[in-house]
């Protein structure tokens, strides 16, 4: 590739990193994104890693750097993007709400793990979920892992909190959810304005959470 070309390429992909838009509420993914197994998604990635430092001038001959590539590869598949497939979704645990508690019932300060999809770097904080019931009630686990599942992915913080009450509203068969993620995010704090102090806050608030009287009831619970 000629130098003038590279330019002209680098100029529209840094004209296309700024543009953080996004419209979709679900995850973009190929319509063959799980056609290739988790072995071979791990032997690709370390390939494909191992040039990148290549590239950065390191030497993979160091006995520090030689493993590296496969432990990247390792961490995105097993730990990081889990939440991309499908099969890593949490069952959820349901019961009869039989002490027909109406009132609702907040999970506060849910400790999650992202990535941020414009710059691969982590992003981090908490989530509060609350929701009324409807007739079911689920396992308290169940909701810190319905958390993890849509935080575990190249993520963008808007998308994630109307993912995890979309799922909520679904498996508890209630409008009556709400959420609310306060987060940090590496790309602010590490690279361009470099702000560590300040943090992002989203919610998503349905059926009676819409009220003005039972949403303040949900932010004293959780202390905002």
């Amino acid at each position: 590739m000629d130098k003038k070309l590279a330019n002209e390429l680098l100029t529209q992909w840094e004209e296309m990193g700024d543009s953080h838009i996004s419209v979709k509420r679900e995850t973009p993914l190929r319509e063959d994104a799980f056609a290739m197994d988790d072995a071979l998604k791990i032997e690709l990635i370390a390939k494909h890693f191992k040039e990148i430092m290549h590239v950065l001038g390191l030497d993979l001959t160091d006995e520090s750097l030689q493993g590296t590539p496969l432990r990247v590869a390792k961490m995105y598949v097993n730990e990081h993007f889990k939440g991309l497939d499908p099969k890593n979704r949490p069952e959820p645990t349901l019961f009869e709400n039989n002490y027909k508690y109406a009132e609702m019932l907040v999970e506060k300060n849910i400790q999650f793990h992202s990535t941020c999809e414009h710059h691969f770097v982590p992003i981090y904080g908490f989530a509060h979920v609350a929701y009324i019931s409807s007739g079911k009630v689920i396992g308290l686990s169940k909701l810190n892992r319905i958390v993890d599942y849509f935080a575990r992915r190249p993520q963008v913080q808007e998308r994630m909190t109307v993912q995890v009450a979309e799922e909520l509203k679904q498996v508890l068969g209630t409008q009556d959810v709400a959420v609310i993620i306060d987060a940090k995010h590496m790309c602010v704090a590490s690279r361009g304005i470099k702000d560590s102090h300040s943090s992002t806050v989203t919610s998503s608030f349905h059926g009676k959470f819409l009220d003005m009287a039972t949403r303040s009831e949900l932010l004293k619970y959780i202390g905002s």
